[in-house]
């Protein structure tokens, strides 16, 4: 079965809609996989607010990622739970789309995403424009079957020789092939911007716990993201180099800010600053 519109779309159904304006919508965390991280949670926010973009503008463009001045995590979320999903469309044009948005489940917040700007790129360079429209009508309708996700693959960084306390570095090999990449996207395979970052916040949250940040019986989980950039695509394939250091003027008490840097071949891909605070572990 092809992973189109399944291996890495977030969107089930959408239940308001306007156009360039706003949104709702839901998805159904399937309950078989094992983990569903907090950047796709963000994810789902940014392609439901795509589709409202994309729809705006008649489905010439279509938004990518690149900038998020900040996410809050409120609380990770569980297979077989069901994201409620809402978006405010800041302005959108030809261009780029600006917006907000957020994710509850059973009306409790568990993530928010605040002034986040994606340049429009045609769409025809990245997917079949009457597929997408034909989606979003399905979307707008019954929906498609639910649980057709079946979970990303554990990517993990191989990490280098700690350089000095508070920091962490290490390889992240991008799968040459992976289910995902029928989704993300069909006509041009890229590594999604949010396993990247989620990549990250797993080495920065092993960093942490490897230097003795943190009370006992209690983890240091992100809460925030804030500056997230996004310079360039990553192709199938790339070996990425990942950089975390803690940021000892703005790290006090039980809440650490770090920042992370990604890069390719010396060049910069991404890069954010996280906050992490306490979390008493049951």
């Amino acid at each position: 079965m092809s992973g189109h519109f399944s291996a890495f779309s977030f969107v089930d159904r959408i239940t308001a809609f306007e156009p360039g304006v706003r949104a709702c919508g839901s998805f159904a965390i399937p309950a078989p996989i094992a983990h569903f991280p907090a950047c796709l949670v963000a994810e789902a926010v940014g392609q439901l607010a795509a589709w409202t973009a994309m729809a705006h503008i008649e489905f010439r463009g279509r938004p990518v990622a690149a900038l998020a001045s900040e996410t809050r995590f409120a609380r990770d979320v569980k297979p077989g739970q069901v994201l409620d999903l809402t978006v405010e469309i800041d302005d959108c044009d030809d261009t780029a789309v600006a917006y907000h948005g957020e994710a509850s489940v059973a009306g409790v917040r568990v993530i928010e995403l605040r002034d986040c700007l994606g340049p429009m790129l045609p769409v025809a360079d990245f997917d079949d424009p009457v597929a997408m429209a034909a989606r979003l009508a399905l979307l707008r309708a019954e929906g498609p079957p639910p649980g057709r996700f079946h979970g990303v693959p554990t990517l993990r960084v191989l990490r280098t020789a700690v350089p000095e306390s508070g920091v962490a570095e290490g390889t992240l090999q991008v799968p040459a092939q992976a289910a995902f990449f029928a989704d993300h996207f069909p006509r041009r395979p890229v590594f999604p911007a949010t396993l990247l970052l989620d990549a990250q916040l797993a080495l920065a949250q092993a960093m942490l716990a490897e230097s003795g940040h943190g009370r006992a019986g209690a983890l240091l989980a992100p809460t925030r993201m804030m500056r997230v950039k996004v310079r360039s695509f990553t192709a199938p394939g790339a070996a990425l180099q990942l950089r975390a250091a803690l940021r000892p003027d703005n790290s006090q008490g039980e809440t650490m800010m770090v920042d992370l840097t990604a890069s390719a071949d010396g060049k910069p891909v991404a890069t954010a600053r996280a906050e992490f605070s306490a979390r008493v572990q049951a």
